[in-house]
């Protein structure tokens, strides 16, 4: 098969490699129909986690078909569509009982385009494919489905819910990328007062409008009038970026809580000195994709409108050139960027 792999910091190319095959029974075998290209897969590209060797096919995020399954898949059928989820749980140790997926000490958590080959690609071993995959019962558009991958649960439990966003909270929002604008589209089901998004590019703030918030603005006047009166209530970093975890420190009320979502590629200042006094409330985490059933029938239902997420497709065998796109997204105007299969 042809997939995209990692070379080593700044390399990567469209290969032909060995086609996937069940090598534990609890895998699936999937064809992926659509695929993304992630902000982490820019860190890996980057060199930012040495972990990923050379060779390593990357991607984490797909929707596609079932074509084989180990012996013990008891959930799956050949011909079965499914989102292919961001994180491997094996379904038995004590974090996946507790749903922390993420956490899996069973040789699960964030394996695919990681510690084994990714999405990226015409076919790809899914892991613990019954806990690893979420069945799609309706037909959504390739653009939505691929989003509970990663993007809508990371939005979700990382930001609104582990930030405890509840009715008439002001809301802040720094970084309005594809898990930002997410995380202000899911706030909004929250009933807040007020949601505001915060970034430098003007394309990304107009986009957050779009997407339910109140107000927008590169960092300036709102921040510095949250600073020197009320603050927010809950402040969600979707930056990745260190000194837009100052900006939340800035923003954030005391009794407040900065959640902060976005992957840093370097280390970020705690400025302790300024906020023991606040008794502010700092959470983190790795996505466990435990509400992609939940967010599904968001979809479904029509509670939820995120296609708009995806700015730019590009055929797989043209992911390189997907990658340079989504890297220049401030100049190009990416948000998320689809891989299609023909």
């Amino acid at each position: 098969m042809r997939a995209l792999v990692y070379h080593g910091p700044g390399r990567i190319s469209w290969d032909t490699v060995p086609d996937p095959v069940i090598e534990d029974p609890r895998d699936a075998v999937v064809r992926v129909e659509t695929a993304t290209v992630c902000g982490t897969d820019l860190h890996i590209l980057n060199g930012d986690l040495a972990e990923v060797t050379a060779g390593t096919v990357l991607g984490h995020e797909a929707v596609g078909e079932v074509v084989e399954t180990g012996d013990d898949v008891e959930r799956l059928h050949p011909g079965n569509r499914v989102v292919v989820s961001s994180v491997s749980a094996c379904g038995r140790c004590g974090p996946c009982r507790d749903r922390m997926f993420g956490q899996c000490r069973g040789g699960g958590g964030w394996m695919l385009g990681h510690l084994v080959h990714g999405t990226q690609a015409e076919y790809v071993r899914v892991p613990f494919a019954d806990h690893s995959t979420h069945r799609l019962p309706f037909s959504p558009s390739p653009d939505e489905a691929v989003l509970l991958a990663e993007v809508l649960p990371t939005a979700y439990e990382v930001g609104v819910r582990n930030g405890e966003v509840g009715p008439g909270d002001t809301v802040v929002v720094v970084g309005a990328g594809p898990v930002g604008l997410a995380t202000v589209a899911l706030a909004r089901l929250c009933s807040p007062r007020r949601i505001v998004a915060v970034d430098l590019s003007v394309a990304r703030l107009e986009a957050a409008v779009d997407m339910g918030a109140d107000a927008a603005e590169v960092p300036g006047r709102m921040i510095a009038e949250l600073y020197e009166g009320p603050g927010a209530d809950v402040v969600v970093e979707a930056s990745g970026e260190p000194e837009g975890f100052v900006l939340c420190t800035r923003a954030v009320r005391a009794g407040g809580h900065i959640a902060v979502i976005g992957t840093p590629g370097r280390s970020a200042t705690l400025h302790l000195e300024s906020l023991w006094r606040k008794n502010v409330t700092i959470s983190t985490g790795q996505v466990d994709t435990s509400s992609a059933p939940w967010l599904m029938g968001l979809l479904r239902f029509g509670r939820l409108q995120v296609s708009p997420l995806i700015t730019h497709s590009f055929e797989l065998d043209r992911a390189v050139e997907a990658y340079e796109v989504f890297a220049k997204g401030t100049e190009s105007g990416a948000l998320k960027v689809a891989l299609r299969q023909g």
